[in-house]
């Protein structure tokens, strides 16, 4: 539960086509589709316990106990310090699901993939599942665990302000306008 003077919401009306999104780097799978996750790796014959090279050494096990990262800290930094119009917090739902809940009519966000590191988790888990982009994209986080929207001519400033603050942070895209309605897109 929180208070938030009303002068200080985030209600994402000022959104605007060219806004710039970034992206807050997760810590792994959060808590975002564990039923799915628990359908791939708790198999028959896996062994929770033993090492994965893909992921790092680390075991199945290990990997899915990361815990959630929290992002107070450097979210109210950035919107403090960098006018940000629009804020996703990329829980259940992953980016298709989640982005869109902060765009008003007539905007989409066009994301670019490849502008962050995808974690091995997800690498992982997508060739667990032979998962297509639609489907990893609407269950996991994908490395990403935020994304703030705000005016191009502050990204710079944003991203060194979350890099002080010790948050790995990328351009993931911008917000563009769309008569066909809300939607995400992934390039």
């Amino acid at each position: 539960v929180g208070v938030v003077d009303e002068k200080d919401l985030i209600t994402g009306e000022n959104l605007k086509p060219g806004d710039v999104l970034i992206g807050m780097a997760s810590s792994g799978v959060h808590s975002n589709g564990y039923s799915l996750v628990r359908k791939l790796v708790l198999t028959e014959g896996r062994d929770i316990h033993t090492p994965v090279e893909a992921l790092g050494g680390k075991s199945w096990g290990e990997t899915l106990l990361t815990p959630t990262k929290i992002y107070v800290k450097p979210a109210l930094a950035a919107c403090k310090a960098c006018d940000v119009h629009g804020i996703a917090h990329i829980t259940g739902g992953g980016f298709i699901e989640n982005i869109p809940r902060i765009l008003p009519d007539g905007l989409s966000a066009q994301i670019e993939r490849g502008t962050w590191p995808v974690l091995p988790v997800f690498t992982e888990l997508v060739k667990l599942g032979g998962l297509g982009d639609r489907q990893a994209y609407n269950t996991f986080n994908m490395g990403i665990g935020m994304v703030l929207a705000i005016d191009p001519a502050r990204k710079d400033e944003a991203l060194k302000l979350l890099a002080d603050n010790n948050e790995p942070a990328y351009v993931l895209g911008s917000i563009t306008a769309d008569t066909t309605g809300t939607q995400i897109v992934l390039k």
